[in-house]
């Protein structure tokens, strides 16, 4: 029968690094903690696009409105993700200006 119970992190962390995830995909590990319990690990990374170079402004701007709104940010999976740091005046849409400053902090 496989126990299921809350395992110390350095017991994760070493059971990550001895099984090598830094290239895992959703990868099923099972191993013993200490007190011999079988734990069962499920883990993945998330997988995003090749950071390559930003696209222009007017590229994601598909509405022309001098703003990119949250919709138009899920066109570049990176400043989906960052959206909200990278809208520094909190407006809820990114200007020209706050782009530049976000794609120059990548």
């Amino acid at each position: 029968m496989l126990a299921h119970r809350i395992v110390p992190i350095g017991a994760v962390l070493l059971a990550l690094g001895a099984a090598g995830l830094a290239q895992a995909q959703d990868r099923v590990h099972r191993f013993q903690d200490r007190t011999g319990t079988e734990v069962e690990l499920h883990s993945g990374m998330a997988t995003y696009p090749a950071d390559g170079p930003a696209p222009t402004f007017s590229a994601l701007d598909t509405n022309r409105d001098g703003h990119l709104s949250a919709d138009e940010a899920r066109a570049y999976p990176l400043l989906a993700t960052d959206f909200l740091y990278a809208d520094g005046n909190r407006d809820g849409r990114l200007s020209e200006r706050e782009y530049a400053r976000w794609t120059a902090q990548r």
